[in-house]
């Protein structure tokens, strides 16, 4: 390893990517500008419309900081808008007015207030604005008219407490609100659904002199709409001298929220009788109801009827039709009508796109989903932050962590903001997948960029780190959550107390769950069930019993996991006769028995050898229309296995591959097991090692994986063909990922070149497989080979491969590869975050490689890998350890 330059010069040579790197000085464009704008003829330069496509806001901002004419500046304002479709910001409308206020233009400075306010396109923008205008308020005072555009604006984005604020600054500074002030208030009020205060506003209003008209009223009905109180939305509605469609719509729009949607139908051929004419957000109000209650046809026919009045559906109502149809797993009448929406030239909109890309999530179908993005691109139609936080959930939902956190990459590069949802997603995400380091990393650029964790947050964080047995530290963070003023609810508890029951410490379990009802955190369900599941498996059954009892006390009914639990407990002793009195009493209190619960029976019947009744209970599961799962199968094989039938077990084989159920590796594993021992019976020897009375399959036996030889697997393959089932990609994917795990390295290596000998390509999993194990074992050289093979493949290494073999090639001098390997990485979409974590701090940094993390952090700066500063620190102070 290189000698390592001091830490110090190393902070002073690089800085977080968010900076930007100094710029040669620019052209002064805005006196350019300015100097043309001088000339009485400025429109017709062709010089100026050279000038015009490098135009930024900051630029324009410059401009009128120069302080040219202000009409020609005002004019110029328009010109590049209407001429240029300019897209112009509250900060340029910003620098404009300050102009025409200081030069006096009043007239024309209130236009342009007015348009600014108008202009506001984000709860960011309209803050900005307001702050603004409160500091020009002195010389340039708010008129009426602009008072009541920003109280529009701030109710647009529900800024409540800017609303009323502001509100008092008009009062206080003799200020008369008229009736489109108190109605604007009054609707605020009324769309949150606090009612109390909207009576207020409605009394000032009565009060001032003015009388209620149809928006009031409108207003009013959906106020109590929203606070549930229907009936005094229905008494509001019959004391109206008139009504319209928005009040109808909304009268309508409550009616089908309450779950009333006879009554909205009869309103809605009331409206009709009364001559008011259904709008199309009528109409789409009354097909979402329909819709959601199953109504499809009515549905389909109020949308038919619609058109045929000439009402055009707008991109709400076909958003309303794509949802439903992506609800009921219809993706192709979905698209349809999408394509449908397009062809009518409804103007798209981000809305109907993410309700597609949702049902697709839904569906597991990722790749559809990304091609909806990808048309979205094609159409113009730019993503929003939900457009991503579905793909990201999807993802996540897959477990495909890799292209979830990728997206935080296009987010970025899209200029959109990752909000708590992103963050909570891929957090928990992550932690599903196992991968608490780089939880534990976004967590913390979460808090940089101003967010607040939530229960479910740490719920994540709990859940994972008890499944990886480290409770500990799943304690300490519950012990935390009081200073970060974070209640534990239901769910933290029991995650920690299955934490706990897993790791056979029911005693500390019980405290938490005394700890629990102390603090009044009621139990639900799931904390008896894991609770009772815990003690049990540690021989408590009567303490198990006695929570069974306990349930109804807090008003919880035992559930089909908690009948399940009964059941293998008592077939544990094969009392097949308490288990069945047990299975009845489940079935008449309302539950179905599932797979888990006729799991036990099979269990039970095979560790006894009654293979007859197992198959009649297989029967009985099929006949209730329930699909088996490997493990099932596997019992079954595992059983003919150890009576020695083995054409029996292959025909349980047989029988997977007919249902489409894809054998595990633990499949192949018992099979190639009871391959062992009839070969070893035959010969007359006994495996030295194996535990032939192994009847728990659901644990590994690596013991199996250490002694296999290619030999064995040519057997397996015959027995296979013999019964009906030809090896495929599925079986050597699982044989070379069982060999993997225990660094059998040469007989993965024989399998995977019999793999492309029978016309089978490898797959992205077998590679990741072998070349993990390669970098494990420090076989980098054959790690390259294989590596430069899944580029060939356009298949993607994992990064914790990548890592590996990085740092492996760095140890063997090989400078050029590892760069080299490095380089490939940035361009294959991963998270630059994810890739500084894995890479360069937990590989590189942690390793001692302080010059060559050094180097590869100029590399990333160099292809525009931008870091998030939060992980530019954390590299930083693991520098600093080292």
């Amino acid at each position: 390893m290189r000698k390592s330059e001091p830490l110090f010069s190393l902070l002073l040579r690089y800085k977080p990517f968010s900076s930007v790197a100094p710029l040669p000085p620019q052209p002064p464009l805005p006196s350019e500008i300015l100097t043309i704008l001088s000339r009485p003829q400025w429109r017709r330069d062709p010089s100026l419309d050279a000038l015009i496509p490098s135009l930024t806001p900051t630029h324009l901002s410059s401009l009128f900081s120069l302080n040219p004419d202000p009409l020609t500046a005002l004019n110029f304002f328009r010109w590049i808008r209407r001429k240029h479709a300019f897209n112009h910001t509250v900060r340029t409308y910003e620098a404009l007015l300050l102009l025409l206020v200081r030069r006096g233009t009043l007239r024309a400075a209130e236009n342009v207030r007015n348009s600014m306010i108008k202009c506001c396109a984000s709860p960011h923008d309209a803050r900005f604005v307001l702050n603004l205008l409160r500091r020009m308020n002195h010389q340039f005072k708010l008129s009426l008219t602009s008072y009541n555009r920003l109280f529009v604006c701030l109710s647009r984005f529900s800024m409540v407490d800017e609303m009323t604020r502001l509100y008092r600054e008009m009062l206080d500074g003799n200020g008369f609100p008229n009736l489109i002030t108190l109605n604007t208030m009054l609707n605020c009020y009324c769309k949150l659904g606090n009612m109390l205060v909207a009576r207020v506003f409605l009394t000032r209003l009565i009060r001032g002199g003015f009388c209620p008209d149809s928006f009031t009223y409108a207003s009013l009905i959906l106020g109590y709409c929203r606070n549930n109180a229907v009936e005094g939305a229905c008494r509001v509605f019959r004391l109206m001298p008139w009504r319209n469609a928005g009040s109808y719509t909304n009268l309508i729009h409550g009616l089908c929220e309450a779950g009333k949607l006879d009554e909205a139908l009869k309103l809605w051929l009331q409206m009709k009788e009364d001559g008011c004419f259904p709008t199309v957000r009528s109409y789409t109000v009354l097909i979402g109801a329909l819709c959601e209650s199953g109504k499809e046809v009515e549905a389909l026919n109020l949308f038919g009827e619609m058109v045929e009045r000439g009402c055009e559906p707008n991109v709400y109502t076909y958003t309303v039709l794509i949802d439903f149809f992506c609800k009921e797993s219809r993706m192709e009448e979905a698209v349809e009508m999408l394509n449908k929406m397009l062809e009518k030239g409804v103007a798209p909109s981000v809305v109907p796109y993410n309700a597609l890309i949702a049902g697709y999530c839904r569906r597991g179908m990722m790749e559809d989903a990304v091609g909806v993005l990808g048309l979205m691109e094609s159409k113009k139609v730019r993503p929003n932050a939900r457009t991503y936080n579905e793909l990201i959930c999807g993802f996540c939902g897959g477990k495909s962590m890799d292209r979830a956190m990728a997206l935080l990459n296009k987010m970025v590069e899209s200029k959109l903001s990752p909000n708590v949802i992103t963050y909570n997603t891929l957090i928990h995400g992550l932690c599903r997948a196992g991968v608490v380091d780089s939880a534990s990393r976004l967590f913390h650029l979460m808090i940089k960029d101003g967010f607040s964790p939530d229960q479910g947050t740490y719920n994540a964080f709990i859940v994972c780190l008890c499944r990886m047995g480290r409770v500990g530290e799943a304690h300490q963070i519950l012990e935390s959550l009081k200073e970060k003023h974070v209640k534990a609810n239901e769910h933290i508890y029991t995650a920690l107390i299955d934490g706990c029951c897993k790791a056979g410490k029911s005693e500390d379990a019980l405290l938490l769950f005394k700890r629990m009802l102390a603090e009044e955190c009621l139990p639900n369900s799931i904390t008896f069930n894991v609770l009772i599941d815990g003690l049990r498996k540690e021989g408590k059954m009567q303490d198990a019993m006695l929570l069974v009892e306990d349930m109804v006390k807090f008003n919880v009914k035992p559930t089909l996991h908690t009948y399940t639990i009964l059941v293998e407990e008592v077939l544990k002793e094969c009392d097949f006769g308490r288990a069945n009195e047990i299975l009845n009493q489940m079935i008449s209190s309302g539950y179905q028995p599932n797979v888990v619960t006729y799991t036990a029976f099979i269990k039970a019947y095979c560790s006894q050898g009654r293979l007859e009744e197992a198959e009649a209970m297989v029967v009985k599961i099929k006949n209730e229309g329930i699909l088996l799962d490997s493990f099932i199968y596997n019992l079954l094989i595992n059983a003919y296995g150890c009576m020695g039938l083995l054409n029996s077990a292959f025909g349980v084989l047989k029988r997977m591959f007919n249902t489409g159920c894809e054998p595990s590796y633990q499949t192949y594993s018992i099979l190639i097991k009871h391959l062992i021992i009839e070969k070893y019976k035959k010969e007359g020897s006994n495996p030295e090692g194996l535990d032939l009375s192994l009847t728990n399959i659901s644990v590994d036996n690596a013991d199996i994986w250490n002694i296999i030889d290619f030999e064995i697997t040519t057997v397996l393959f015959e027995k296979m063909v013999e019964c009906g089932c030809v090896p495929n990609l599925n079986t050597y994917s699982k044989l070379i990922k069982g060999l993997c795990k225990v660094g059998r390295l040469d007989v993965a290596f024989s399998l995977y070149h019999h793999m492309g000998e029978s016309g089978i390509s490898s797959s992205e999993n077998i590679h990741n497989s072998l070349l993990s194990s390669c970098c494990k074992l420090g076989m980098f050289g054959e790690a390259v080979r294989l590596f430069d093979s899944m580029m060939e493949c356009s298949h993607l290494a994992h990064l914790e491969s990548y890592k590996l073999l990085i740092c492996g090639l760095f140890e063997q001098k090989n400078k050029e590869k590892a760069e080299a390997v490095f380089r490939s990485l940035l361009h294959c979409g991963y998270n630059y975050d994810e890739v500084a974590w894995k890479v360069l701090i937990d590989g590189l940094a942690k390793s001692g490689y302080v010059d060559h993390c050094s180097e590869l952090l100029d590399l990333m700066k160099k292809n525009g890998c931008h870091l998030h500063s939060e992980t530019y620190s954390m590299l930083m102070q693991e520098l600093n350890r080292v």
